[in-house]
């Protein structure tokens, strides 16, 4: 099986088990000044032939996989044994093929729709893949897809129900920010009255809607306003999930070449705790899901339901404040290092006394390196 099916570069972590099929290639927008995924492409909507090709060998590829599991034993059932047949002989299956069988191994029932903004896509071509997807994969229960604000904002309300209806579950927009002069300095190409405007508009269709959120985003200049004014939209939306993504100044963006020559000046992980503190504070009103999935954000277990999770939320965040410099230092490094998930890792004394030991060798050379080498493995995680 050597099947080839065109994808895209990203997705969000909460689609890592989802089946990604190219709707369209790179981004319409392709100017913000925090990230490099599409730098130097071009955006090209693809034909709706080409997309419905590609759903069809997807299909195909399913459908053998399906009987290689019935050829050993398994009864159809793509379990770990199937899987195991398939990974690891890349002369005999594609990346597609391999790609295909992980999403049947956990259930094949979620798909992500590509790339950065598919729902530009005339509403009507959309509607149409929609439904072919389902009609091909009778299993599947949820489609998502990423979206601007600027084009939600665009889409009538009619639309996104004609969405909806199609098997359109959730969206993604990447808001990041609610203050408008820093939404202006990141060359996001939108104001805070569209991410309203927008957000709504695809909650009145019945469509789930995530935005993403970028703690740190501001630098030292305009933390306040961010936390603050974003909040603020938050609550004008009504999300049904907030998505934390901390902010990274990675190599190859604007921002990355701003900080270099001194026009920006990010702040570090604690400033930005506190930022998030700040943020959770001004959520008033609402019943939105903070998420805290990303290897970035410092307290991955930010997670809980608004207004019920919110005290809880803070304590959590109170809580790494309220423990002894050296131990902070122990969790950032370690949390930084892949090692810690949630602050009760630190219980872990084995691990605890491995990161220790690599606090004490930096304190024997050169305590200030230690920052820089956590930027640099900061910058493989985008």
């Amino acid at each position: 099986m050597r099947h080839d099916i065109e994808q895209g570069p990203i997705r969000p972590p909460s689609e890592a088990t989802s089946l990604l099929i190219r709707a369209t290639r790179n981004c319409p927008w392709n100017k913000c000044a925090f990230c490099h995924t599409y730098r130097d492409t071009k955006f090209e909507l693809r034909r709706v032939d080409e997309i419905k090709a590609d759903i069809q060998k997807a299909k195909d590829i399913a459908d053998q996989i399906r009987e290689l599991s019935w050829k050993h034993g398994e009864g159809g059932r793509v379990s770990k044994g199937t899987v195991n047949l398939i990974y690891g002989r890349d002369e005999e299956y594609s990346d597609a093929v391999r790609s295909i069988a992980g999403w049947l191994y956990y259930g094949g029932e979620s798909v992500f729709i590509q790339d950065a903004n598919s729902i530009i896509m005339k509403t009507g071509d959309l509607a149409e893949i929609l439904s072919f997807i389902k009609d091909k994969f009778p299993s599947v229960n949820r489609i998502t897809s990423y979206c601007r604000s600027k084009t939600a904002a665009r889409k009538t309300v009619e639309e996104f129900k004609m969405l909806k209806s199609a098997g359109l579950s959730r969206i993604h927009i990447g808001m990041e920010s609610g203050y408008d002069p820093l939404l202006k300095f990141i060359k996001k190409g939108v104001t805070a009255a569209e991410h309203i405007e927008g957000g709504r508009n695809i909650k009145e269709a019945g469509i789930s809607l995530s935005e993403y959120v970028m703690p740190g985003l501001g630098g030292n200049r305009w933390s306040k306003e961010h936390a603050e004014e974003t909040a603020r939209v938050i609550n004008e939306i009504n999300p049904d999930f907030v998505r934390l993504r901390t902010f990274h100044a990675v190599p190859g963006t604007d921002l990355f070449e701003m900080v270099q020559r001194g026009e920006f000046n990010p702040i570090g992980d604690e400033d930005i705790l506190k930022e998030i503190r700040r943020f959770i504070e001004c959520l008033q009103g609402i019943e939105t899901s903070i998420v805290s999935d990303h290897i970035l954000n410092l307290l991955e277990e930010l997670h809980g339901k608004l207004p019920e999770a919110q005290e809880h939320l803070l304590e959590i965040i109170d809580g790494y404040f309220s423990l002894p410099e050296d131990e902070r230092l122990v969790y950032r490094i370690g949390r930084r290092i892949g090692a810690y998930r949630g602050l009760t890792d630190l219980s872990d004394e084995s691990m605890y006394k491995k990161v220790k030991s690599i606090i004490d060798r930096y304190s024997r050379q050169d305590r200030d390196q230690i920052d820089n080498d956590l930027l640099k493995i900061m910058n493989g995680y985008i």
